[in-house]
């Protein structure tokens, strides 16, 4: 017998133990910290900007063919886009879990290079980026200049150079962004009526500097081969690409009959400046560059915060006066309070468990078995979560606070059954341990199989849920074997060691305890005998059970994750249609303000020009809240959902804007908010106002429906726009080409990209555009001129129409049809599943014919899931019965033994029930545990 070897030599069975111990010890310092396991799907983002297009034509000319190559791309779930009236063009693909994000980086390009040929050759310069997106967000950092020493593209670019680099190259750091970019450009502000004086138009301006800055290759003098012997080689060298503003202003655009010289500084202002100025960011009221750092996959979030907490130490220290950063934002504070809480949790339940077998078992002794059990194979089981590359998260430590009611049992069983001999056979300790483990040694086994027979079916299920379950399963799984070798190595003999015959029965409050379980051990047993004669009931009540087991599960809400208090916020205000970069600012400076009065607001993020919900616009803006530490918010009126209520309030006396204030998603990178998002596509074609006004009634019908707090949309396609329509006709009896008439448009009010310049040993954009106070009225659109093939300047008055007219600012496009986003919110007390089912239900009466609409985010993963359910529960409950089969060789056995799983669930829906919760993948969990705990129990 193998327990022999072990009561002989005890020190061995230490011995096993202690390297246990010591390997997960090891195992717990190098496992990477995260919420939650490697979860969310991967994302390969496509972007391209078609600088000066309108949203529709970015549309047609870009995101349909690329969207027609990558549509269907291996192990895809959904692909959606977003389409700016800026010109931008957003595109992200979305994969299975477990998918290779490199692997699908390079097929999504594959499929993007086959649409090349289709793009506008401006959007190709410009240049088509696919790479992988980091949507695990580790943490914002703020530059700033509080004295106003520096403006903010100064602060843009020193983060680009100085700080992204640095940063992108710490162990860890999957990708740095700079959300308020100010990157240098050449910036050529045209003067119309200069250039109109002296018959030169955009044309001209953009082949002048194309001809007259560029990189040339000179070439050498006395390179091989040569005639003769040649004695020395000189490489030649020449003025080549521009890179000062002086530089550029002297360039000549044209040379006249009488030797004057027209330069590009006389007929435009040129300077240094920004190649975009459409958003703005603030920290504490000053101008600030804001810059995110995401996380790469499998990294240590805690470990990476820190490093590159450092490193902005380190770059800080060559800062210039003035400039100063903050990280203002962290949501790894939020992951290590949630390890903290579930540490503590750990120990707290880790003291009651010893406390409650001292207490049952009434001496020291044998209390000192559970004690040394639970640590041996709680820690052991890290240094296995190391190797098979797990994590550790909320869901593997919530594993092992479940665990340890479990991996104790078999230490006691040992205990138990040692002392029964002791007492009842008079046997010494080392020939009772022998004896009690010739008895004990199967069904410890046996017991340990019926668990992981439970347990091992749902690491193979697949998705999310799938690997929530597995990381689960596995934890459990681990410290239940580890469980088994103690108690079959190191509990023997600890019990030949330290076990002793009692002196008597216990005393005191233990002897008043003891009686207290002998009675309700007694009055059990009489109910069963009783039962035992009238088998029929205790049918009955199994029968009863079962349904009501069914019943309870069938009405109780569903959800996907509770949403928890991430210590952060996220306010999205969106003013009227069309409204211009400084209206925004000053709005969201006056919101702004009033957030940070909030008692529990730590601070705040502004980014102007950039909304959560919307995309890039002038009209958009987001506002993270970060939240007070969680010691110091302790009281109702300082949680996320009242601190919400208030921002709530400032909102509804913002006549200005339209604010909307949410929790994040549960899990980062599904969806921008708790709610669930339902994309409605238009299938049977149309304008975007019949999509408009299609997903507004759906908003409207929703709104109706108390199970909703708020249900909304963003998509807008009454934005105030100008419509130009050009005589065509009139411009060729006139010889003026239409491709000038577009050129000069696109040129003087789009801003046009030329060409490159160096500047620090980086490469920046030389842009084309009429300075502000030629592109501030619509009358301005006439007054610019184009030249006839005669050389005669025509003013595009003459030409052309303006219309005032409504259209989309930013189209999106979901699978390939043209879409609209919309958020519903559940009511307090209900569920995620709850807000599904209502919009389903409100989307099958509101939308006319030729929409459809799909879920995204948390809502589509929650209904992939949804059916997974009841599968893995069945799964565990099948492979525990065939398990007991193979044990018993009974087909009729395993039934009984199986009963009591009725039992057990039905105690927790009705738990669940009675609390007003709801059952999601948590509750998900814990009924798996009770299946595992269940079948080990009655066996």
């Amino acid at each position: 017998m193998l327990s022999s070897v072990f009561i002989s030599r005890p020190k061995f069975a230490i011995v096993i133990s202690l390297v246990l111990t010591c390997m997960g010890l090891i195992g717990y310092f190098a496992l990477p910290v995260a919420q939650f396991p490697e979860i969310t799907p991967p994302v390969v983002s496509v972007t391209a900007s078609y600088t000066g297009a309108n949203a529709e034509t970015v549309e047609k000319s870009v995101a349909a063919p690329i969207e027609a190559q990558v549509n269907g791309v291996d192990d895809m779930i959904y692909m959606s886009s977003s389409s700016s009236d800026t010109g931008s063009y957003s595109l992200s693909v979305t994969f299975e879990v477990g998918t290779d994000p490199d692997i699908a980086s390079v097929n999504v390009q594959n499929r993007v290079a086959q649409a090349t040929a289709s793009l506008p050759a401006e959007v190709i310069s410009s240049g088509v980026v696919t790479q992988k997106s980091s949507t695990n967000m580790l943490l914002v950092t703020a530059l700033s200049s509080p004295d106003g020493t520096y403006d903010r593209i100064f602060l843009s670019n020193y983060a680009s150079i100085n700080l992204k680099d640095a940063l992108s190259r710490v162990p860890g750091v999957g990708k740095v962004d700079v959300l308020t970019s100010f990157d240098y450009a050449m910036r050529v502000w045209m003067d119309p009526s200069k250039m109109a004086a002296l018959a030169i138009t955009p044309g001209d301006v953009i082949a002048a500097i194309r001809e007259q800055s560029l990189e040339v290759s000179a070439g050498q003098i006395g390179a091989p081969p040569v005639p003769g012997e040649q004695v020395f080689q000189y490489t030649i060298k020449s003025k080549g690409r521009l890179s000062t503003a002086a530089e550029f202003g002297d360039i000549v655009i044209r040379t006249g009959a009488t030797s004057s010289l027209v330069l590009l500084k006389d007929i435009a202002r040129v300077e240094l400046g920004s190649v975009n100025y459409g958003n703005s960011g603030y920290f504490e009221e000053d101008a600030a560059t804001i810059i995110a750092v995401y996380q790469a996959p499998g990294a240590n979030a805690l470990e990476i915060s820190s490093l590159v907490r450092a490193e902005l130490d380190r770059l800080s220290q060559a800062f210039p006066e003035d400039v100063k950063y903050s990280v203002p934002f962290d949501p790894t504070d939020f992951v290590e309070q949630s390890l903290n809480d579930v540490i503590s949790t750990l120990m707290l339940t880790f003291g009651l468990v010893i406390a409650v077998f001292f207490v049952f078992l009434g001496s020291w002794r044998p209390t000192i078995f559970p004690a040394v059990a639970i640590p041996v194979s709680l820690i052991g089981t890290f240094a296995f979560l190391l190797v098979l590359g797990m994590t550790l998260n909320t869901i593997s430590l919530f594993a092992l606070v479940l665990a340890i009611g479990i991996v104790v049992d078999d230490a006691i069983v040992v205990v138990e059954n040692v002392e029964r001999l002791i007492a009842d056979e008079g046997l010494s300790p080392p020939d009772a341990t022998r004896k009690a483990m010739m008895q004990i040694t199967g069904p410890v086994i046996a017991t340990t199989l019926v668990l992981l027979a439970v347990f091992v079916p749902v690491t193979f299920m697949p998705g999310i849920t799938g690997e929530l379950f597995s990381q689960f399963a596995i934890t459990i799984s681990v410290a239940v074997v580890i469980s088994s070798v103690n108690a079959l190595t190191l509990s023997p003999a600890l019990c030949s060691i330290i076990l002793k015959a009692r002196s008597g029965p216990p005393t005191g409050l233990l002897a008043v305890f003891e009686g207290g379980v002998n009675g309700l051990r007694t009055g059990y047993v009489s109910v069963v005998r009783r039962l035992l004669r009238f088998p029929v009931i205790g049918l009955a009540i199994v029968v009863a059970v079962s349904i009501g087991s069914g019943s309870l599960f069938g009405v109780t809400s569903k959800g996907f994750l509770p949403s928890e208090d991430n210590g952060y916020l996220f306010v999205d205000v969106q003013l009227p249609d069309a409204a211009a970069l400084g209206r925004t600012e000053t709005v969201t400076a006056r919101v702004n303000a009033q957030i940070e009065q909030i008692p529990g607001v730590e601070n705040t993020i502004l980014v102007n020009g950039f909304s959560l919900l919307n995309g890039a616009g002038a009209n958009g803006a987001m506002i993270i809240v970060s939240l007070d530490p969680w010691d110091a918010r302790q009281t109702d009126d300082l949680q996320p959902n009242a601190i919400l209520q208030q921002i709530y309030g400032i909102a509804n006396l913002e006549a200005a804007a339209s604010i909307v204030a949410f929790n994040p998603p549960p899990i980062s990178g599904l969806g921008m908010s708790a709610g669930v998002e339902m994309e409605v596509q238009q299938t049977a074609g149309g304008t975007a106002q019949d999509l408009s006004q299609a997903v507004g009634s759906l908003v409207y019908a929703a709104n109706q429906r108390p199970e909703l707090s708020q249900s909304y949309t963003t998509f807008r396609a009454n934005v105030p726009q100008l419509f130009v329509d050009l005589d065509r006709e009139k411009a060729k009896t006139l010889e003026v080409s239409i491709s000038e008439v577009f050129q000069t448009m696109q040129a003087h009010l789009g801003s046009y990209y030329v060409n490159d310049f160096n500047l620090f040993g980086r490469v920046y954009r030389v842009m084309v555009q009429a300075d502000g106070d030629y592109r501030d009225k619509i009358e301005d659109i006439g007054a610019l001129y184009v030249r006839s093939q005669t050389g005669e300047m025509i003013p595009l008055a003459t030409l052309i129409d303006v219309e005032n007219i409504l259209g989309p600012m930013i189209l999106k496009r979901h699978n390939m049809f043209r879409s609209a986003t919309v958020t519903a919110v559940p009511a307090a007390g209900l569920s995620t599943g709850d807000a599904i089912r209502v919009l389903q239900e409100e989307a099958a009466t509101a939308l006319p014919a030729g929409y459809a609409f799909e879920w995204t985010g948390t809502a589509q993963q929650q209904l992939d899931s949804s059916g997974m359910v009841l599968v893995i529960l069945l799964l565990a409950v099948l492979f525990a019965y065939l398990f007991l089969v193979a044990q018993y060789e009974s087909w009729t056995m395993p039934v009984a033994i199986l009963l009591s799983v009725i039992v057990a669930l039905f105690g927790a829906v009705a738990a669940v029930a009675l609390t007003g919760s709801d059952i999601n993948l948590y509750t998900q969990i814990g009924m798996i545990m009770l299946i595992g705990l269940a079948s080990k129990n009655a066996f």
